[in-house]
């Protein structure tokens, strides 16, 4: 009996087709082929949100194919994607191919593995109706917000503006933070560590409080600091208690989709869709040595930090081969899940534990290697013994203070042989090993220093930072973390400054605009009360229907009375002001964005057109076709390049900077990426292909 098999991925096929054999054919759905009409609302909010939904026109061709396919099988079956978006993507399939809603015939694959496949394969179920009417309010909700308060932002700010009812939220919690930071009045304040020479050995005390234990006063000036300072000066310092003691440091969980993210972040430097994306191929398939294509990971948009009793096996005896039994822990580790946590998947962990980094990465480009390599880690780590450390603490009295210090040694070093999480904020710790010291001891004094301190602001969000804020607030889902902070990046509502997030003046007004006047569906805990009505739905336990009217029916009040207040009015974006003047009418230049990045324009357009590049974007190096400047910019894909400011009469743009010198293999130009290496711009210069096959033989 011959079978079609309906995929979303076109990476997949190639693994699934070989674990199934030729009485498979398998084929991929490219992701969506139908969704509702761009042109139109596409939702008849007086018929029951009746959603019209079209055949994409660029899936025309594809569907056509699959309808083939479809009449020349017996038996199909639809494997798109293990969660809600591809329940609904099989849904959209099994009604265009006229399937049956009640037979069995969608799988699911936790990972792309011969077991795996093979497992799901084994067990069909049916189309679940409930994941996917969770999918369509999703839908329908988003498209509402978004059709209705990007024209809202089109008519009174500016066009070309974007809504969207969790990018909102996220952008809501940059631009608040930024508030709290303006706010923020730094005070002065001052510590006094004293020195100590004990055995050979130095170690640091810091002063506590009063003798008896009384909090001492924030120390506010220089004066007050010199005055305890000198008050020391010839004071005995003697060890009035040693307290020891054992603690043990525990691993973090396996990942999720929001923990690997972040943790990709800050241990990488990738973006939360740079990590989507390099997990998608891990998943997906990768051609490796010796065994051919097969899926690395499980399945990467997941809540759950459970993982299978194969899996768990599996890691304990590799644990126990490479790293000895001591490693291990008496009794197994289970993680506690979040609130809500979607369990139907296991945590993101290696499918072959066996094969390890190092193994595999002559297979894997570097970004799939460093990826693997983070989850694969990780995985392990979780299931190894915990870090065992002996702790000192010890308390000092001089005159009438106290002062302490604490510090510890490994005495077992555990799952940190291996793996270590990352930290958002790396501060000095003021845990150091101490000496061996006795209680009654008196002490030999080095150094006795007053340090200077101002209170800090809140810290502006990085990427992690912020998927975290969002992750445990409970708004959106993980899976839609990375394309939220992609697209208000690319909105120009926020920008980069090193690795924090600022949100830019157009952000401000963006986000006041929609707070004023749409405050409570902007609001934290009313966005994450939706996702809970979203996964009630998607348990069967609320009606879709009910869910979608109830929030349209709020949001139209609100929506009408904006337009209303707003009547004919317009939000203006104060413009930013720099020191460049404009060598042609004199005033001083403004920064603007365009599709290429920010660029200086005179304020006095239309009757001064003058534009110039960013100071801190200009290259010294000349375009090597017309001799203009060199400046760096960004596609609207976001990605980096280096392009003539004399566009677009001059078309020259590369992914590094010009040497000036010719490529003797095929005359175009020698440029210079981001990390020193010089190559060929050409991507089909032979010098390229031979650079490869030379780092492959490596």
């Amino acid at each position: 009996m011959s079978k079609l098999l309906i995929v979303e991925s076109p990476t997949k096929v190639k693994s699934i087709q070989k674990y199934l054999g030729k009485d498979y054919k398998v084929m991929a759905s490219m992701g969506h082929v139908r969704d509702l009409p761009k042109s139109k609302l596409g939702v008849d909010v007086d018929n029951n949100f009746k959603i019209e939904y079209i055949n994409l026109d660029d899936k025309k061709s594809l569907i056509k194919s699959l309808k083939a396919a479809a009449n020349e099988n017996e038996e199909i079956y639809l494997a798109t994607d293990p969660d809600r978006e591809g329940e609904a993507i099989s849904w959209h399939l099994a009604n265009i191919l006229g399937l049956d809603l009640n037979k069995k015939n969608r799988v699911t694959f936790n990972e792309i593995t011969e077991s795996g496949v093979k497992t799901g394969i084994a067990n069909p179920r049916k189309l679940d109706i409930n994941l996917v009417d969770a999918q369509q309010a999703r839908r329908v909700v988003d498209r509402i917000v978004g059709y209705k308060l990007s024209p809202f932002l089109w008519r009174k700010v500016k066009s070309g503006l974007s809504a969207g009812r969790v990018q909102t939220v996220a952008l809501r919690l940059i631009v608040d933070r930024e508030r709290e930071i303006e706010k923020f009045k730094e005070e002065e304040y001052w510590t006094i560590d004293a020195s100590f020479l004990k055995a050979r050995k130095t170690f640091t005390a810091k002063l506590a409080s009063y003798a008896d234990n009384k909090k001492l006063p924030t120390i506010s000036s220089s004066d007050d600091a010199q005055k305890i300072v000198n008050s020391l000066s010839s004071a005995t310092y003697t060890v009035s208690a040693v307290k020891k003691g054992v603690r043990h440091k525990q691993p973090a969980p396996p990942f999720n989709t929001s923990t690997l993210q972040q943790e990709a972040s800050r241990k990488l430097g990738f973006t939360g869709q740079k990590t989507m994306s390099v997990a998608q191929q891990l998943y997906e398939g990768v051609d490796i040595t010796g065994m051919g294509s097969v899926g690395l990971i499980t399945y990467m948009r997941t809540d759950s930090l459970r993982i299978s009793d194969e899996a768990r096996a599996a890691g304990n005896k590799y644990i126990v081969s490479y790293f000895g039994k001591e490693y291990l822990p008496a009794k197994p580790r289970f993680y506690k899940q979040k609130k809500n946590a979607q369990d139907a998947h296991e945590a993101i962990r290696p499918t072959m534990v066996d094969l390890s980094p190092d193994k595999a990465k002559a297979s894997l480009s570097n970004d799939q290697y460093k990826l693997y390599k983070l989850i694969w880690e990780r995985f392990l780590a979780s299931l190894m013994e915990a870090c065992a450390q002996s702790t000192t603490t010890v308390t000092i009295t001089a005159n009438e203070y106290l002062f302490k210090a604490s510090g510890y040694i490994v005495t077992f070093d555990g799952f940190t042989k291996l793996y270590e999480e990352g930290k958002d904020d790396i501060g000095d710790s003021d845990e150091a090993p101490i000496p061996e010291i006795n209680e009654g001891d008196v002490l030999n004094l080095k150094a006795l220093t007053p340090n200077q301190h101002f209170t800090q602001p809140p810290p502006r969000y990085t990427e992690p930072t912020l998927i975290k804020a969002l992750d445990e607030n409970g708004i959106g889902r993980p899976s839609t973390y990375a394309p939220i902070i992609s697209n208000i990046l690319q909105r120009s509502y926020i920008e980069r400054e090193k690795k924090a997030l600022k949100p830019t003046k157009l952000g401000i007004v963006v986000s006041d605009l929609i707070s004023e006047h749409f405050k409570k569906i902007v609001e934290v805990k009313f966005t994450a009360n939706l996702e809970d009505e979203l996964d009630k739905i998607g348990a069967g336990e609320q009606n879709y229907i009910d869910m979608v009217d109830s929030f349209y029916k709020e949001f139209d009040i609100l929506y009408k009375k904006a337009e209303s207040s707003l009547n004919g009015k317009r939000v203006k974006v104060p413009l930013v002001e720099t020191d460049v003047v404009c060598e042609k009418c004199g005033r001083k230049m403004v920064v603007r964005d365009g599709k290429f990045g920010k660029f200086l324009a005179c304020p006095g357009y239309p009757e001064c057109k003058n534009t110039k590049p960013m100071p801190e974007n200009e290259i010294k190096e000349a375009c090597p076709k017309c001799g203009s400047k060199l400046v760096r910019k960004i596609s609207k894909q976001g990605k980096k390049f280096v392009g003539c400011s004399n566009y677009p009469n001059c078309d020259f743009a590369s992914p590094g900077v010009p040497t000036g010198e010719k490529c003797k293999e095929c005359g175009s130009y020698i440029i210079k990426g981001a990390r020193g290496r010089t190559y060929c711009m050409n991507s089909e210069c032979p010098s390229r292909k031979k650079a490869a096959d030379k780092n492959n033989e490596k």
